[in-house]
């Protein structure tokens, strides 16, 4: 085989490799993620057990400590895989490098054997001196040079053929030894699923007993929840109306000055409307925003969406329909709610006794910041990425902690899990 093709083989089975590798560095710090967020997700399923507040709280906590369970067990699998594939290409190296070092010996064992049988000096003295030209002779001589250092490569070459041997069995070794023990960890994490989700299955045997209380509480829950979700419409209407009144306002100064006029800065429209007009500033800002959808940070430095965002049938009884103008997310008793992105507090206020809110403006985009029992920012305030904004409240009813995160652009909803970052 031409040395070229060899070494294009050879290059791309190392950039195979190194790829491998790379997904398998990925996936092991995924799978330390994961953990982790099941070692939180039990701390807080331990608090709300022993409030022993609310059974349907335990089930949405135990719930989501199953997917994670699942999660888990599919990247490690994954490693598998790939642990396999890179075992594979070790194995046919090893097979390729047994082949090429069978050919060297037998070449050098040969090499050496008819070295053995003319290594007398006067043979070789004497091969040259027969020579019939002083061409020839010359020949001979750069002959007997090539042939020495021949058989010198030939012997390191063995050499180097037999320390990359010796590496590429080590790693098999090492392989080997690391698919064992993601084999076990991948049976030990099935085995504590089942156990999950037996539990959960009595959970939800006793909760089917309540069915008329769960139904009648969801039911007060939802109405509660469309009277914010339409006080919060109205507040932002009211900060855009405001907003426009004042652009208004500094554009009728600029013409009134006379540093511009009626038709290069034209009149902004429909004040009271559901559209706010934006600022040279604030478009900066709204691209920015748009720029990060995908990529925000979440609310909550931990926790899960315990509600999705959307109409979706109720966990326990599913002919039950919830609406969600927003994500649900259960985190830690006093976990601090975060800006999202840089932005100017718009609007801090008690959406009822116990539900206070911050409303953060990023150009036409608003993001609200729901349930907190304290506020650590003010109206006007210029917020930065990630910055407190306030505590979220635990519920003495229900023991769980949860902050409603929405995301707006105007007056229209959009869903916060398609802009935040995965977990």
């Amino acid at each position: 085989m031409p040395k070229f093709l060899l070494s294009l083989i050879f290059i791309c089975a190392t950039t195979f490799m190194w790829a491998q590798d790379s997904q398998q560095e990925k996936l092991e710090q995924r799978k330390a993620q994961i953990q982790q967020e099941i070692r939180d997700n039990e701390k807080m399923l331990q608090s709300v057990k022993k409030q022993e507040k609310s059974a349907v709280n335990v089930f949405m906590i135990q719930a989501n400590k199953i997917k994670l369970k699942e999660k888990l067990i599919n990247t490690t699998a994954k490693q598998e895989r790939l642990i396999s594939n890179d075992m594979y290409i070790n194995q046919v190296q090893v097979n390729k490098l047994k082949k090429e070092l069978a050919v060297l010996k037998e070449d050098y064992a040969k090499m050496i054997l008819k070295s053995y049988k003319s290594r007398s000096e006067q043979s070789r003295a004497m091969f040259i001196l027969s020579s019939e030209s002083f061409l020839q002779a010359y020949k001979r001589a750069q002959y007997l040079k090539q042939y020495t250092n021949y058989r010198k490569n030939q012997g390191l070459e063995i050499q180097s053929k037999t320390a990359q041997l010796v590496d590429f069995n080590a790693k098999l070794d090492g392989q080997r030894k690391v698919k064992k023990k993601i084999i076990a960890e991948n049976q030990k994490e099935k085995q504590s699923l089942e156990i999950e989700k037996k539990e959960q299955q009595k959970l939800v045997n006793a909760l089917k007993k309540d069915k008329n209380k769960i139904i009648a509480d969801t039911k007060a829950k939802q109405q509660e929840s469309r009277r914010i979700d339409a006080k919060i419409k109205d507040l932002i209407r009211e900060q855009i109306r405001l907003a426009n009144q004042k652009a208004e306002e500094e554009r009728r100064k600029r013409i009134a000055e006379g540093k511009t006029t009626e038709s290069n800065d034209p009149p902004v429209r429909s004040i009271s409307s559901d559209k706010i007009a934006l600022t040279p500033e604030g478009k900066i800002l709204a691209a920015d925003f748009k720029a990060n959808r995908g990529k925000l940070p979440w609310p909550v430095e931990k926790g899960f969406i315990s509600l999705a965002y959307g109409d979706q049938p109720h966990p326990l009884h599913p002919s039950i329909t919830v609406h969600n103008s927003g994500v649900e997310i259960t985190t830690e008793d006093g976990a601090t709610a975060r800006a999202v992105f840089e932005g100017v507090v718009s609007k801090v206020i008690a959406l009822s006794p116990v539900n206070r809110a911050v409303f953060i403006q990023h150009g036409d985009y608003f993001t609200v910041y729901q349930n907190l029992s304290q506020v650590f920012v003010e109206q006007g305030d210029k917020v930065k990425i990630k910055q407190s904004l306030g505590k979220v409240r635990t519920s003495g009813d229900t023991g769980k902690t949860v902050i409603k995160f929405l995301i707006l652009q105007n007056t229209s909803n959009n869903n916060p899990e398609g802009w935040l970052q995965n977990r």
